[in-house]
Parts: structure tokens; C-alpha cells; sequence
């Protein structure tokens, strides 16, 4: 019975995760800029990594603690590699696209 709920709650995990992927593709197509995009991008796949890790850890139990510290990792290091990512973009003189109203960036010195 507890295997059965727990291989549930995996593959609804599992599910989630894969719909977040999906959005994630989706907005790589839609948004019209690069930062709009690894905004998209790096949300839902975030959120679609650490649900497909944890569903793992739910179908497989003796990996759920390996599992939460993998999430806790990737929870750590997306947000930074992608603000990484944007600050360099900008740097190097990616344009915003025409419909941005306001770049607040432009007088930072730390920029």
C-alpha cells in the first residue's frame, strides 16, 4: 500500500516535471528577447529538474536523500548560472527588445 501511494506521488512528480519542460520549450520559441527567455527557460526547467529528481526519489526510496540534496544543488546553482549568464549578456551589448519600457540596469556602475 505506502509503495503504491509513494510510486504515485513519483510519477505525478514525474508528470509535473515534464509539463514544466514543456513550458520551458515552449517559451525559448516565444519570448523576443534573450533575456526573456532565460528568465522562461530557467524557471520551468528549475522547477521541472527538481520535480523530476524528487520523483525519482519517490519511486525509488532508498535514493530520496541523494535526491533532495541533488534538488537543494540544482535549487542553488540555476538562478545563479543564469543571472551569470544575463550580466554577461548585457555587458557585452545584447540589445533589450523595442517593446522593454524600462532598463534598469542602464545607470548601474556595478553593471
Amino acid at each position: 500500500m505506502i509503495g503504491s501511494v509513494l510510486d504515485f506521488i513519483g510519477y505525478f512528480l514525474l508528470t509535473v516535471g515534464g509539463v514544466f519542460f514543456f513550458l520551458g520549450a515552449l517559451g525559448l520559441f516565444r519570448m523576443p528577447d534573450v533575456y526573456n527567455r532565460m528568465q522562461a527557460s530557467t524557471k520551468t526547467t528549475t522547477l521541472g529538474l527538481v520535480s523530476f529528481v524528487i520523483g525519482v526519489g519517490f519511486i525509488e526510496p532508498l535514493w530520496l536523500v541523494k535526491c533532495f540534496i541533488i534538488a537543494m544543488f540544482i535549487l542553488i546553482t540555476s538562478p545563479i548560472g543564469a543571472s551569470a549568464l544575463a550580466r554577461a549578456s548585457y555587458r557585452s551589448g545584447v540589445k533589450l527588445t523595442d517593446k522593454t519600457v524600462i532598463d534598469e540596469c542602464k545607470g548601474v556602475k556595478k553593471w
